[in-house]
């Protein structure tokens, strides 16, 4: 163990050992940034314990990764596979990504979740048990506009024009590669926020929504992933106020444990950061970037 670390800190069952790379002060930071990780890459609570100790503000979920770097989910997303292990590695390849990710491994699954719980986007398959794909989309579209991107092996141009006509935003043919898949979720997310392009430009703020990066005055401002996550969404909302629950749905998917405060904690190192007039509170109501 490094200096500082807590004494009565357990090991992570995340592959190896566990050694943060950060000085105890930095683990108080708005920021986690390194944890020297184990090649299992699979999601460990113990990771979070151990390598977050004195964090307790921010209640990450924290992947280990074998180049060791720490991955924070920002943006949700529903994935609807029957394949188990294709839905494994896709949700995988979207948290290293650094989205929070929900699974859906039937149509019944997908539809009850689809509707309760509020997604940026929805990759769907179309060859589903207990409800087809083509039956959880009509339904779906009853009820939200949520985008869908359908990612299937029925490659035939009547199966794409029927799931393009039902309302999916897009459709992916499998085999695919997953630099692609994340570039259509880019792009069918920015369409869904009436933004054409990868950036939004607010005075002299700019958000690179392909990079996730903030520069003010052409300053690059270090932010972690979920401030930046709840900046570019205030962005894409411009002069739209956005409540609390809307921010929790989309930092956070099912399973996390967050603080009740959470949200306060993130606007205001975002302020510190970027100034304090680039966020309005609307009391009561929520959070607004109007400008």
């Amino acid at each position: 163990m490094r200096d500082g670390t807590p004494a009565d800190s357990k090991q992570p069952e995340c592959g190896t050992s566990c050694d943060c790379q950060s000085s105890p002060a930095d683990w108080q930071s708005p920021a986690v940034t390194k944890c020297a990780a184990a090649a299992s890459g699979e999601y460990s609570p113990k990771a979070l314990q151990w390598c977050a100790a004195y964090f307790s503000a921010e209640q990450y979920r924290v992947f280990c990764l074998a180049d060791g770097d720490v991955r924070i989910e920002t943006m949700r997303v529903l994935v609807v596979e029957d394949e188990p292990e294709l839905l494994r590695v896709i949700a995988r390849a979207l948290r290293e990504e650094a989205y929070a990710v929900d699974e859906a491994a039937d149509g019944q699954e997908a539809l009850f979740k689809a509707t309760t719980w509020t997604y940026d986007a929805i990759v769907l398959d179309l060859m589903l048990p207990r409800l087809s794909g083509f039956e959880v989309l009509d339904r779906l579209r009853q009820q939200k506009t949520t985008p869908v991107l359908i990612l299937t092996a029925r490659d035939a141009i009547d199966d794409r024009v029927h799931g393009l006509d039902a309302g999916a935003d897009d459709y992916l043919i499998k085999p695919f590669d997953l630099s692609e898949l994340f570039a259509r979720l880019r792009a069918l997310v920015r369409r869904a926020k009436g933004k054409a392009t990868a950036t939004i430009t607010i005075g002299s703020l700019v958000v690179d929504t392909r990079n996730r990066t903030v520069t003010l005055a052409t300053r690059l401002v270090p932010l972690t992933a979920r401030e930046y996550g709840l900046v570019e969404l205030l962005a894409l909302k411009r002069g739209e106020i956005v409540t609390r629950t809307e921010i929790y749905d989309h930092l956070f998917d099912e399973n996390s444990d967050t603080l009740s405060n959470l949200v306060e904690v993130h606007i205001a190192n975002i302020r510190r950061k970027l100034g304090r007039e680039l966020i309005q509170t609307r009391r009561g109501l929520g959070y607004i970037i109007d400008g």
